[in-house]
């Protein structure tokens, strides 16, 4: 290892956010950019190569500008920022956290965490339809709850009107007593999750009994014009081509709409046709409508859910190359035997 070293002068208050408990981000820091860092009393001081000294020191910045901004460190703002200073990235943790749509009841600002979400965002913003794909932990629902309610506030809509496919997750669940809202909140409750957290159960209640805040099954959709409103369809990867068609034709004057996905984890039946990836195909040249796709690196959950993930996408790229392959190989088999 190089002798090259750098010092970074650290305050008290910023020391235990910046270090993680028993000093778990410094020694993260250290092992994937293989560097030394030791603290004299505030005075950081980083060593080896030089490379990787300037991109522990870049990183080791921003980590203390978060914190003197009152963002909590958490693993996740370290492990992400170790992968943009390995890339060369140009855009920083900083310029991310930037962008904060709103705060939950309890005050905990929500914001972007990685590239794809600051993307994703943006292009809610700008346009009139937005699918968000990607796999589970990537924050499509959570934000776009967020970026709906930050509308609904600025009376930028009317209402905002949240829906999914009303499809059971790989299992039977029988009869479900109760009136038909009771048979069908289990399927609608990560819905109501976010809507608590952001909103507050009083006041979602209250929006919900003004007629302002709807959460239905997709079917419900069905015959409606939907003026002024922020609509987002979760679970699309569930809708068929008939279901998602007939949604896109509801949409009226002064809406938004986000639809979310998951094209890993349909729970249609076999050989059924995804209304989610027909869409890709019919719409993916209308200038209006943005497809923003999230990947493992944009889970924001525990760390090993994002290490689930890219195991998942691995496996699966594998079984295609290996269909693709024998697809090819049959091919060539079949022509040569005519």
């Amino acid at each position: 290892m190089g002798d090259f070293q750098v010092s970074i002068q650290i305050a008290a208050e910023h020391m235990q956010n910046i270090f993680g408990s028993n000093d778990a981000y410094i020694r993260q820091i250290e092992e994937d950019l293989k560097v030394v860092i030791t603290d004299r009393n505030g005075e950081v001081r980083i060593s080896g190569e030089q490379d990787a000294v300037n991109k522990a020191s870049k990183l080791m910045k921003e980590l203390v500008e978060l914190s003197k901004r009152g963002t909590a460190i958490q693993e996740q703002n370290v492990s992400y920022g170790i992968e943009l200073s390995k890339e060369n990235d140009a855009e920083t943790l900083l310029e991310i956290d930037a962008d904060c749509i709103c705060h939950t009841i309890a005050g905990k600002p929500i914001k972007p965490k990685t590239r794809g979400q600051k993307q994703y965002i943006d292009a809610i913003r700008d346009k009139m339809i937005v699918f968000g794909l990607g796999p589970a932990g990537t924050g499509k629902t959570y934000l776009a709850m967020a970026m709906a309610i930050t509308a609904f506030r600025n009376h930028e809509v009317e209402r905002i009107i949240l829906t999914r496919p009303a499809i059971e997750a790989g299992e039977k669940l029988g009869f479900l007593p109760g009136d038909l809202q009771s048979k069908v909140d289990p399927y609608l409750r990560p819905l109501y999750d976010a809507l608590y957290q952001i909103m507050g159960a009083e006041g979602f209640q209250k929006n919900m009994e003004k007629g302002l805040i709807e959460v239905a099954p997709l079917a419900y959709m069905r015959g409606r014009t939907l003026d002024n409103a922020y609509i987002i369809l979760d679970e699309a990867q569930n809708t068929t081509p008939a279901q998602m068609k007939m949604f896109l034709t509801r949409i009226g004057f002064g809406s938004k709409v986000i639809i979310t996905g998951d094209a890993s984890q349909k729970d249609l039946a076999s050989g059924a046709l995804s209304g989610l990836d027909v869409a890709e195909r019919v719409l993916g040249k209308i200038s209006d409508i943005a497809f923003i796709r999230l990947t493992s690196r944009d889970v924001v959950r525990h760390p090993l859910v994002q290490k689930i993930v890219k195991a998942y996408e691995d496996y699966e790229n594998r079984n295609n190359d290996t269909r693709v392959r024998t697809a090819r190989k049959n091919g060539s088999s079949l022509r040569k035997s005519k």
